[in-house]
């Protein structure tokens, strides 16, 4: 008994110490984890925002003697194949760099006495965007693209002698090898030279001013100005039409030269033209004319359709990010000066570029600019300022865009995604996979027909005789007359199926009927009796390489009227197409889904009130929902009905007619907002379809001429 009990006392005691020793290692453990979790969070200064995950370790100290060896000199002639080593790159096995940001370092001499200044509030923003991307790795080894954390946006604010031996003692340095650097504000007094005087070797610059001298293409990457005094603000929205502004042109950048005032001069009297300078204060957010009235700035450059962005000290200048900005478009008076981000940017769709002798004359030249040119544009600026230029985070993700583009070409945007503006449904169908369409499916013949049974069954046997048909659909759109008796249909090797609508809508055309069981659908008019087989087949390869576009045979173009400020529907025989009729038109069956369930506004119930246009709005809908141009096939212009003495060509090009087409294009760019057609100088013909060659050495021989 007694042993029993001492036996017990004892248990107690030793429970009564493991639990003790327990609750002590956990709390050890819970020390440290949280210790290894505060070593990654890494100040950024009071101005900016703790980043939302692990980021680098403590700043560490660094001492760069005078005695340290510098960088090499900047390798003048780097190129992308040259220059930048792409065997570090794609180790996260994606199409997509790896960037690591080198931990935030501070640099001193053997004294102890700091050889940089503190990082601006930008250049803090550029690591924090990096670090939050889908870029940024953590570890070095894995690393693509190295950005050092030295501050060189300003390079006024730098010692180049001491940024040199820094960049030179960066653990990963490898004589700049894929080191991105970045700077909005190159050279000093008094050259001013376009770009980063700094040794920098074989680094990459991101810079601010680059000239056709300096900028070495396909390596480095020409970058915006960013003004950070317009960063709070928020200008409301300003119609996009010339008339709508006060001005046409407005000069507001201070302390021009005094060669290109002497230039501006000639316009004092002009009354569409504002010259501004800075006030006698020096406000930044005000301008002042010759009067000294004040202005609210950049405001007031909403108010004109151009602004003038003229060389000053530096080629790059704020004035450009001011003028986008505002939404007004700017007009870019420097000769050499490289454009923020032209390597993917198409500036031709956003800017006027005038020679600096030609300064005097920029006021005729912009009055020769169409009101539906300037239109145009003015919606291209705002689209730039909005996905590349409007904050430090756009402008670094966008160069690290086109860096990943060029280590990945295979992965990269297309000129579309960088230039086209989204549309409003803008939705690119999931179906148009970068796939052909296997050609053995072949395509379906849709035929819309009302009463002309002779033409009807001569081109159902004409079409017949295209190996790739697969079926053959005739819409007969004629609720008082039944079709023919199956007897007295053609006889053809391909199924032949009849559909008989209850309403005779033109829109019965484009209904998503159970019977259509090929992607490809050839629409035909009843009376298109001239196309050759050998057409028909070209044309279905062509679909087959494009299956997202309407390709076709009759072609047709809209036009902006300056006259009457209206567009204006053209049926001439010029290089240049927006539309492909249906009547004779291959496309793909989801378009049928979209024009019968899909179709803005009451676009379909216009059409079929009016019996018109049921091509022009599918025309409207194919380029709303791509963005592409249609494709014309062959040089067939002439689509004559030999049984229709009322009918001379396809969509007969008769006064009245061309009214209502007109209205029709004006009334669907309404209920869109947009303008979707897009106008090309493009056909596809077959491959030596001219040349003297005989004819079975052609694949498609008979194809006929205009």
């Amino acid at each position: 008994m007694h042993r029993t009990m001492k036996g017990r006392a004892m248990g107690s005691k030793y429970r009564t110490f493991y639990v003790i020793l327990f609750l002590t290692i956990f709390l050890f453990l819970l020390v440290a984890v949280a210790l290894q979790l505060s070593s990654y969070i890494s100040p950024l200064g009071n101005d900016a925002p703790v980043e939302g995950h692990s980021l680098n370790k403590e700043r560490s100290d660094v001492v760069v003697s005078q005695t340290s060896s510098r960088a090499n000199a900047t390798v003048q002639n780097c190129t992308f194949h040259t220059c930048f080593e792409v065997y570090h790159c794609g180790c996260n096995g994606q199409s997509r760099i790896t960037v690591y940001v080198y931990p935030e370092t501070k640099y001193t001499d053997e004294d102890g006495r700091s050889l940089l200044a503190g990082p601006s509030r930008e250049f803090k923003e550029i690591l924090q965007t990096v670090r939050q991307s889908v870029y940024h790795t953590l570890d070095p080894s894995k690393a693509c693209l190295f950005i050092p954390p030295l501050d060189l946006l300003n390079q006024n604010s730098i010692s180049l002698e001491r940024t040199a031996r820094i960049l030179a003692s960066l653990p990963h340095w490898n004589s700049g090898t894929n080191h991105l650097l970045f700077n909005m504000l190159p050279g000093s007094m008094p050259d001013y030279n376009a770009t980063l005087d700094v040794d920098r070797d074989r680094a990459l610059l991101a810079g601010g001013g680059f000239s056709t001298w300096t900028y070495r293409r396909t390596y480095d990457i020409s970058i915006p100005v960013f003004n950070p005094f317009t960063r709070s603000l928020t200008l409301s929205p300003k119609s996009a039409s010339p008339v709508d502004r006060q001005w046409l042109a407005v000069s507001s950048q201070t302390g021009l030269h005094p060669e290109y005032l002497r230039d501006l001069e000639v316009f004092s009297d002009d009354l569409e033209f504002l010259r501004l300078d800075h006030c006698s204060d020096f406000n930044v957010s005000e301008r002042c004319d010759k009067n000294m009235a004040r202005y609210s700035y950049p405001h007031i450059l909403q108010k004109a359709a151009f602004c003038l962005v003229i060389r000053s000290n530096r080629l790059g200048q704020m004035a450009l990010s001011d003028c986008l900005m505002a939404g007004s478009i700017p007009v870019i008076i420097a000769d050499s000066y490289i454009l923020p981000f032209s390597e993917v940017l198409d500036w031709k769709r956003a800017a006027i570029v005038i020679d600096e002798d030609d300064l005097s004359k920029v006021m005729p030249i912009l009055r020769n600019i169409s009101s539906e040119r300037v239109e145009l544009m003015r919606r291209q600026v705002e689209f730039f300022w909005s996905s590349y230029f409007n904050s430090i985070n756009a402008i670094t993700l966008t160069t690290l865009q086109i860096i990943n583009d060029r280590v990945f070409p295979y992965a990269a945007r297309k000129y579309e995604d960088w230039n086209e503006l989204p549309y409003r449904p803008g939705v690119q169908n999931p179906l148009f996979l970068p796939l052909i369409p296997a050609k053995t499916l072949g395509f379906t013949a849709v035929i819309l027909t009302y009463d002309r049974q002779e033409s009807l069954f001569q081109i159902i046997q004409q079409v017949a005789l295209s190996p790739s048909l697969s079926k053959v659909l005739v819409v007969w759109n004629n609720q008082v007359k039944p079709p023919p008796p199956a007897s007295q249909w053609p006889k053809i090797s391909k199924p032949l199926k009849v559909v008989q609508t209850r309403h005779n809508r033109l829109s019965n055309r484009f209904y998503p009927y159970d019977e259509i069981e090929t992607e490809a659908i050839l629409a035909l008019d009843d009376d298109i009796l001239m196309l050759t087989v050998d057409e028909l087949e070209f044309g279905y390869e062509v679909w087959r390489e494009f299956s997202d576009r309407l390709v076709g045979f009759p072609s047709r173009l809209h036009l902006w009227d300056e006259s009457t400020k209206m567009w204006k529907y053209e049926s001439q025989w010029t290089s240049e197409i927006s539309m492909v009729l249906t009547g004779a038109a291959f496309y793909h069956k989801y378009y049928n889904y979209l024009y019968t369930n899909a179709m803005p506004g009451n676009i379909k119930s216009w059409v079929d009130e009016h019996m018109n246009c049921e091509d022009i709005a599918f025309n409207f809908l194919v380029a709303n929902t791509t963005g592409k141009a249609p494709i014309k096939v062959t040089p067939r212009q002439k689509f004559k009905c030999p049984e229709c003495s009322n009918s001379i060509m396809l969509s007969a090009d008769l006064d009245d007619h061309m009214v209502i087409r007109s209205e029709c294009i004006n009334n669907f760019a309404k209920i869109y907002g947009v303008m979707p057609l897009k106008s090309v100088e493009f056909r596809a013909d077959p491959v030596l379809y001219k040349e003297s060659f005989p004819s079975e050495l052609k694949w498609f021989s008979d194809v006929g001429s205009l």
